[in-house]
């Protein structure tokens, strides 16, 4: 065979196995994103200018994420936490208005004693889809009703759900559901 038919048919083969490495390559990138944010995936991706676009916030979303000093509690300030959701519970037997205010505060609190941001709701949003993007449609849920109750909207039905969703994501962030960046291995 000449050198010429020999070129014809190797940079061919090449070319179509860095096709197929590149094409395996984004379908293991896209598995890893969806398994690590869970519902927040297709959210990001539905609501971006198509699947790169949301692909690409999603790891500027873990970026961030790796910057921020997100630290596990020591067990009496988990207990401490505990305690005060405990109190928040009760409350909501004769306050329901104000105990949803104060499991949105709580849960606020939890945050920050973590490590995330917690001055702007869409960014506390996008920082906390990276480790507990499974438990995250809670916290828009109960934010939602949180608001309406500020307002005094709010059906006690629709405040006994908040409640709900605020433990979902309290008892996330409390057991480390996401792990500290620097527990992981």
């Amino acid at each position: 065979m000449s050198t010429g038919t020999l070129l014809a048919i190797i940079i061919p083969v090449v070319v179509v196995i860095a096709l197929l490495a590149v094409a395996a390559s984004l379908v293991v990138r896209r598995r890893r994103l969806r398994e690590r944010f869970g519902p927040e995936y297709e959210r990001t991706v539905e609501s971006a200018d198509g699947r790169m676009a949301g692909e690409r916030e999603l790891r500027a979303r873990e970026r961030r994420h790796d910057s921020l000093e997100i630290k596990p509690l020591q067990s009496s300030t988990r207990e401490r936490y505990s305690r005060e959701w405990t109190g928040v519970q009760q409350e909501f037997v004769d306050r329901p208005e104000d105990a949803v205010h104060d499991a949105d505060r709580l849960v606020t609190s939890l945050m920050h004693e973590r490590g995330y941001p917690t001055e702007n709701f869409e960014q506390r949003l996008k920082d906390l889809s990276v480790a507990h993007g499974r438990t995250l449609e809670h916290y828009r849920a109960a934010h939602e009703v949180e608001t309406l109750s500020a307002q005094h909207r709010a059906t006690t039905e629709q405040l006994r759900g908040a409640m709900v969703h605020y433990r979902a994501l309290f008892e996330d962030l409390l057991s480390d559901g996401g792990q500290a960046r620097h527990a992981r291995a």
